[in-house]
């Protein structure tokens, strides 16, 4: 009955956007037929559509590491992020592009909430040099003629599909070459309508009109998801006389605020931390227009007198119109800028994760918005990954009869296998089904899906990636054959026996501390050089190999069963190390391979895994709390 009502529902919710799409359908129909000069002006706005979707195309071909790289490195400081989303959405001419990325990137942890919010301020910023280069350029110059040549160059570099950068590039090119044509029709457009119809005489003086045509932009925006495609469509009207210097300000408002529709849209299927990013966003631009609408008539006046400053004659309405979408951006990035940290207190209290009641392991990284971005995808299951490996420590640790806090402290190993009278209550599959299983199999379907718009040298690292999930696995389950023996004998009357189980304790009680210890005691090279070491030895402490299980046969030091079992035994170590060690190098790799075009020091790349175990480790450890308060669930640690 439930599914029943489920599909219900969504038939409902398809017939209507289907109502809906007739509608526009019907309606752009008689608009073309009632008035043909309106079918230029709607194929300028498609086509200039048209070339944002090209541009953005373009840009992501872009984001393979090196845009990625670059935000990593200049988003340390709130002027840096707010610097980055000027300059990022200057050059891409798409705020609604840079905030999708935003999202991706915070999702996936590459940088935190404040960043993230000072890159949205910046986008807002970076959004008003559109409106400058059509008012002041392109309204003057016939941008058509220089729209041909980047449509047929981008054209040939897009078919050069053996080079990602060349394609993008092309892309590019292409998306700025529709920008422009776009322009020019929509503004032969508007000059061929206004030649027949003056619709300035819909204009609305006062305050009602400021809200209706506020609505307008609001609508218009949505409609079009781009906020750029509403202000040159405003300002190629401005500048045909078409609508008048009030009410443009109004819409160039109302942009602002409908722009914001994007991000709560590529939000939706984002992680808590891309969706505090899109609240800040509406925000800021709520509090921005608000502002702008209440104060209207001082904005007014402050266009009028930077205009005068700047040379700006007074009747040159389309650069004043620019003038003011500039001057109330920055007006709202002023004021909000010193309270960001506060909104991120805020945003943190209003959402926050939710937890279902039961102790299962949750996927904390992995979400759609990074699936937009291969290089961002791999981010994200590599941190996946750290969080089954920071499970996958727990089991073995426990598996073991050791405490995790053990240990990574620097206490002697060999004290702790001492005390042989804790042997801990564990079931080791019943762990892995909780802690384990369920992020290994939400890793591999979302790499399959992530794989999909991957270039080779990609898919290698995702393929190296997966491996290393399936070790982690695969060194779980040989502790779960382990477990059992480990148990009956660390404490064994037989001391040779006792003996070679602790031994095997201390094997990989030793792996789990190089492996899981504070990067402040080892950084990351430090790790790789010790896990090489340890790997030397494998074969060195293989008791079959060295023959000490031989020897202990011969001299009747064991019985034939203890013989079978350490034989057996000594085998699930060994492939417990394996993994563990193969898998490990596979995930200190992908940092030094998503950093290779940085050009990190070794000082640098410790620091940056350093900050991504200790947001991984209290991500975490936020996680177990709220599970064990709601559970009673009493963890070993």
């Amino acid at each position: 009955m439930v599914a029943h009502n489920r599909v219900s529902r969504l038939l409902r919710v398809a017939m209507k956007r289907n109502a809906l799409l007739t509608l526009v359908f019907v309606l752009l129909g008689y608009a073309f037929w009632a008035s043909p000069d309106f079918k230029t002006i709607a194929a300028g706005v498609a086509i200039f559509l048209l070339g944002m979707l090209s541009l953005e195309q373009g840009f992501k071909a872009f984001s393979g590491g090196v845009l990625e790289g670059f935000l990593q490195k200049t988003t340390d400081r709130t002027w840096e992020s707010l610097s980055f989303g000027i300059v990022s959405t200057t050059l891409m001419q798409s705020s609604s592009l840079v905030s999708v990325l935003t999202i991706s990137f915070l999702s996936a942890g590459l940088i935190p909430l404040a960043q993230g919010i000072g890159i949205i301020f910046g986008s807002n910023l970076g959004t008003t040099t559109g409106a400058w280069l059509v008012a002041g350029l392109g309204l003057k110059v016939d941008i058509a003629a220089y729209a041909m040549p980047m449509l047929v160059f981008g054209v040939i570099m897009i078919f050069q599909k053996n080079n990602k950068r060349l394609e993008g590039a092309g892309w590019v090119l292409v998306g700025l070459g529709f920008l422009f044509l776009g322009i020019a029709y929509m503004k032969g457009g508007f000059e061929t309508v206004g030649a027949q119809v003056d619709l300035s005489q819909f204009a609305i003086p006062g305050f009602r009109g400021l809200l209706i045509y506020l609505a307008i932009g609001i609508a218009a925006t949505v409609v079009m998801q781009s906020s750029h495609a509403t202000l040159i469509l405003t300002i190629t009207a401005l500048a045909a006389g078409q609508v008048t210097y009030e009410n443009a300000l109004a819409l160039a408002i109302g942009s602002n605020i409908g722009t914001t529709i994007t991000a709560i849209i590529g939000a939706i299927s984002a992680s808590v931390s891309g969706r505090q990013l899109a609240l800040a966003h509406l925000i800021f631009n709520l509090v921005t227009g608000l502002i702008a609408v209440v104060f209207i008539g001082q904005f007014a006046t402050g266009v009028d007198w930077v205009s005068g400053l700047v040379g700006i004659a007074a009747d040159n309405y389309t650069l004043k119109f620019a003038v003011f979408h500039t001057l109330f951006n920055l007006v709202g990035v002023v004021l909000m800028l010193p309270l960001i940290n506060r909104l991120v207190v805020f945003l943190q209290k209003v959402l926050r994760e939710k937890v279902e009641p039961v102790d299962m392991a949750r996927v904390l990284f992995l979400n759609k918005s990074a699936l937009e971005f291969p290089d961002t995808a791999l981010e994200v299951i590599a941190r996946e990954i750290m969080h089954l490996a920071f499970n996958a420590f727990e089991i073995l640790a426990h598996g073991l009869n050791l405490n995790r806090r053990d240990i990574t402290s620097s206490v002697d190993i060999n004290e702790l296998l001492a005390r042989c009278d804790v042997v801990m209550d564990i079931d080791v599959e019943d762990l892995y089904k909780r802690k384990a299983k369920p992020l290994y199999s939400a890793i591999i379907e979302y790499s399959t899906r992530a794989e999909t718009d991957m270039e080779p040298e990609q898919v290698d690292r995702l393929q190296h990636l997966r491996q290393a999930s399936r070790q982690i696995v695969n060194a779980i389950k040989a502790m779960k054959e382990l477990q059992d023996n480990i148990d009956r004998y660390m404490c064994h009357e037989n001391e040779f026996a006792r003996r070679e189980y602790n031994e095997i304790r201390l094997n990989l009680a030793i792996l789990l501390r190089i492996l899981f210890r504070s990067e402040d005691v080892a950084g990351t090279l430090q790790k790789l050089k010790l896990l090489e070491e340890f790997k030397l030895t494998l074969e060195e402490k293989d008791i079959i190999a060295n023959g000490k299980l031989d020897k202990l046969i011969r001299e009747q030091r064991i019985t034939s069963d203890m013989a079978t079992s350490l034989m057996n035994d000594s085998a699930y170590a060994y492939d417990i190390q394996r993994n563990l060690i193969e898998a490990a190098e596979v995930i200190f790799g992908n940092l030094f391979s998503l950093d290779k075009d940085l050009s990190l020091s070794d000082e640098e790349i410790d620091r940056l895994m350093r900050e991504r175990r200790a947001e991984i480790y209290a991500k975490l450890r936020e996680e177990e709390a709220q599970i064990d308060a709601i559970t009673g669930y009493e963890r070993h640690q």
